[in-house]
């Protein structure tokens, strides 16, 4: 059987709206079958506008402002539609980490004299500290 015969695999029973598992796999070649319940993998529940834009997404390598070429859309309506795929498959984004401060100015006093041997360095990480929970 040619890809082109092959119907693509519902998200939903069109029927109850509840969710699918296959049945069965069958190889036509070799005429092998295997029954049992198996789950469809997540990515089988995105809608057909979902799987679209994550077919773009990983054509373009991730790179947003290529998707945005791509779809005609906005910085921030891709973002949207990828924070929906997101949602889709139940995944969180990971979190970039929140970049440090810069020191304030009491802060690159302490190092300053830390660096001229005015303070010793457990004076300094004392005063740091206490900086620290002043904020």
């Amino acid at each position: 059987m040619s890809q082109k015969e092959l119907h693509p695999i519902p998200a939903r029973d069109p029927v109850s709206g509840g969710p699918l598992f296959v049945s069965e796999l069958r190889n036509d070649e070799s005429g092998v079958s295997i029954r049992g319940r198996f789950a469809l993998p997540a990515y089988c529940n995105l809608d057909t506008e979902q799987s679209r834009f994550l077919e773009v997404f990983l054509r373009c390598r991730g790179i947003l402002s290529s998707v945005e070429k791509e779809l005609g859309l906005s910085y921030p309506t891709v973002r949207s539609r990828l924070d929906q795929v997101l949602s889709a498959l139940n995944l969180t984004p990971i979190r970039e980490e929140a970049r440090p401060e810069k020191p304030d100015k009491a802060h690159k006093e302490i190092l300053d004299k830390l660096e001229r041997g005015e303070i010793t360095a457990q004076e300094a990480k004392t005063r740091i500290r206490e900086r620290s929970e002043v904020r």
